[in-house]
């Protein structure tokens, strides 16, 4: 792809994230295309430093519990009402702290 061509298509893709488009996956929010590609990466880092600290097991429960909430309601209340069993004590920070 040529430099015109590539400047062609940022500033295209800038246009469409300032009319509030998101043009870059994760993105959403940002009111340029840079501002969308910083905000993707940091929410990639951001799961992947909250799968580090609380394990698979740990994301996982976790995952679970946020697909039950919907539409306002609590994910918890969500999984009781279900007969759901969510293990919250995988919640907790595979970090030690002293």
């Amino acid at each position: 792809m040529s430099q015109m061509t590539t400047r062609s298509k940022q500033h295209e893709l800038d246009a469409k994230a300032a009319a509030g488009e998101t043009v870059v996956p994760g993105g959403t929010g940002g009111k340029s295309l840079e501002a969308q590609q910083r905000l993707a990466e940091g929410r990639s880092k951001g799961g992947q430093h909250r799968a580090e600290q609380l394990g698979s097991e740990g994301y996982s429960e976790m995952g679970t519990l946020g697909g039950l909430s919907s539409n306002g309601a609590d994910g918890a209340q969500v999984a009781e009402d279900r007969g759901v069993e969510i293990d919250t004590s995988k919640f907790t920070n595979k970090e030690t702290t002293e």
